[in-house]
């Protein structure tokens, strides 16, 4: 098993970096050209630098516990505390757009329609790239890959609900729209989110062991 871990750590460690080179590119490019939307994005790809470098970390310590003999605990749960650990980041990264979303509802800004475009498109390129190295075959899976996948996909659910919205505001004269596409995929985030938060915390929680035992004294 320990093969699939150390692939892991390697495959979260590329996604980390990758992830970081696009966020400090959009950040200078967003401060030399002004751009918000660049600037705002950079910003984003560093809470994804955040969750994924946790997964990273997971992996790394799971490999150094693995060789200790004085660690006795099971060091599957790290994985499974690392994983719930990002799926409430993740969370916390649904509400955030959410509540922007809807400021932006009440309060409409300018946006420089063909630049967003362009910065969504970066967005949605570095995730594929990022979902393409995270791959990993569900029967070796863990929370902790699983997150860490999770997030990149939801970047690029995010980049590809940007896109679209931007695209038809552009195009239709319909600002809102934009702000719809934000709110629907965040609600698909926080599905995602609850659903690792819940498998996550079944582990961490011994819930499958003792399931039958409770079953029992209750009759």
């Amino acid at each position: 098993m320990s093969e699939f871990k150390h692939n892991y750590e390697n495959k979260t460690m590329w996604v980390v970096l990758l992830t970081a080179v696009t966020m400090v590119v959009e950040i200078i490019f967003g401060l030399t050209t002004k751009s918000m939307a660049l600037l705002a994005d950079g910003i984003h790809m560093g809470s994804h630098v955040l969750a994924i470098g946790l997964s990273w970390v997971a992996y790394i310590i799971v490999r150094k516990v693995s060789k200790s003999e004085k660690f006795t605990g099971n060091s599957d749960k790290i994985l499974s505390l690392s994983g719930y650990s990002s799926g409430l980041m993740l969370l916390i990264f649904a509400v955030v757009i959410i509540v922007e979303a809807i400021q932006r509802f009440y309060n409409p800004v300018d946006i420089v329609y063909k630049e967003a475009i362009l910065v969504a498109i970066i967005g949605l390129l570095v995730n594929i790239a990022s979902a393409f190295i995270l791959h990993h075959k569900h029967e070796h899976s863990d929370h902790n890959i699983r997150a860490a996948y999770l997030h990149v996909i939801a970047d690029a659910l995010t980049s590809v609900s940007a896109i679209l919205g931007l695209t038809a505001a552009m195009i239709w004269d319909i600002p809102f729209i934009d702000t719809i596409a934000a709110l629907i995929s965040s609600f698909v985030i926080i599905k995602w989110s609850i659903g690792l938060l819940k498998d996550s915390g079944k582990v961490l929680l011994d819930i499958n062991q003792n399931n039958n035992e409770h079953g029992r004294h209750h009759h």
